[in-house]
């Protein structure tokens, strides 16, 4: 028996006016899924505790059996653990996004939020810029007297350890769901060490300003990467075995979820082509995941991110395509390939957490779910939609997403 989950990443959405009251999932084109959702049992889920702040980490800690209320330390520590990077006693950890505010004269503060990513920066151009930063004299003076080291992630998602880092109280806001608002007006804030980032973060951009790789990358039409954001403070993470199975294999391009693999047990496969956005390789993906079943593994997870990142860029037609691509080149290919080599195996199909088109941002509501047995038809007809999750029970705490997938 194999056990399959799929998740689509911010995927769920509210009711949007210009798809004449739907959801982006029940306008979406996914014949295959809702096939499935017939025969199946769609629930909804609450993968976000209530009180706890929605987020991909919160939300995935709690679907893969760890409770956030116990075991959530901060989203960075977890990324950095993908990188095989722990925090020394003593010591916080950070997101560092490298992300893209208005430009011209005048300081951070005055400057608006554009792109939580700077239209998806990725590979090695993300490598260099925030080396060339850390290596710039002025910042690397400054970096070096706050405690700081920063980790490259070949992508906009990098990292930054601080010594001796008071982080209690602290308030770091998350770039992607404020755009479009003044830098000044979301600044670091709660305890004195906040002013620290804050003021590395106002040099990050000055230094940004004038590198070669942001003229260049204005020249060709693409947004600078202008400015640097410090949030998802932590510190060490620590987490319990996945306790389903040792034999487990997480399909992802993106780094917290290849740290939550390396702190449960399982492991990751990072494949060539896998973006994170929408032209991700999807084929890889799925080919990726039969491999390790292949190979002797019970328990596979396809990630899909680009659901999210359209919602956070305000992408009606890609949230779109990315929940079909989804049902046709996601889905349906892989339990297409079991199918044909007589494979028994249930599936769990579920976004992490709603992402809003509406103001671009988390939300922690229920999201809906699909658990499908290749063995049985439940006749429950339906489809695979918010309304349809709401219709059916719901799972709370979301740890129990597991315990329902591996079920016997």
């Amino acid at each position: 028996m194999k056990y399959i989950l799929v998740i689509g990443d911010g995927m769920a959405d509210n009711p949007i006016q210009e798809l004449g009251g739907k959801t982006p999932l029940e306008a979406a084109s996914i014949p295959f899924v809702d096939s499935l959702a017939s025969k199946g049992e769609v629930c909804s889920v609450r993968t976000v505790p209530l009180g706890v702040a929605p987020g991909s980490d919160t939300a995935n800690l709690n679907i893969f059996g760890c409770d956030p209320t116990v075991y959530y330390s901060g989203r960075a520590p977890l990324e950095a653990a993908s990188q095989g990077v722990f925090p020394p006693a003593g010591a916080a950890m950070y997101r560092c996004n490298l992300i893209s505010v208005s430009t011209g004269e005048g300081p951070l503060d005055d400057k608006t939020l554009i792109s939580h990513s700077c239209g998806s920066i990725d590979g090695d151009e993300a490598d260099k810029i925030i080396t060339w930063l850390y290596n710039d004299p002025e910042f690397n003076a400054a970096a070096r007297a706050a405690g700081f080291k920063i980790y490259p992630a070949n992508s906009y998602r990098h990292i930054a350890s601080q010594e001796n880092a008071d982080i209690k109280g602290i308030c770091l806001y998350p770039p992607h769901d404020h755009l479009g608002e003044r830098a000044g007006d979301l600044r670091c804030c709660g305890n004195e060490n906040a002013s620290v980032l804050w003021d590395l973060m106002r040099l990050g951009h000055r230094c940004l300003s004038r590198c070669e790789y942001n003229i260049q990358r204005e020249k060709d039409g693409l947004l600078p990467a202008n400015a640097i954001w410090f949030w998802a403070e932590g510190t060490a993470a620590a987490l319990p075995k996945f306790k389903y199975t040792s034999k487990g294999t997480i399909v992802s391009a993106v780094p917290l979820f290849r740290g939550i693999a390396r702190l449960i047990g399982l492991k990751t496969v990072l494949v060539n082509g896998a973006t994170g956005l929408l032209d991700t390789n999807y084929a890889g993906k799925v080919q990726a995941a039969l491999d390790a079943l292949e190979s002797g593994d019970d328990f596979v997870t396809i990630h899909i991110e680009a659901p999210d990142e359209c919602s956070h860029d305000g992408d009606l037609p890609g949230k779109l395509k990315s929940i079909e691509n989804l049902d046709s080149l996601v889905i349906k290919p892989l339990l297409t390939a079991l199918d044909g080599k007589g494979v028994q195996y249930r599936l769990a199909f579920i976004s992490d957490h709603k992402t809003l088109l509406s103001n671009r941002a988390h939300d922690g509501d229920p999201v809906p779910c699909l658990f499908f047995d290749s063995r049985f038809d439940s006749g429950a007809g339906g489809c695979f939609s918010e309304t349809q999750g709401m219709k059916g029970r719901m799972i709370d705490p979301g740890t129990g997403v597991m315990r329902e997938l591996f079920k016997k």
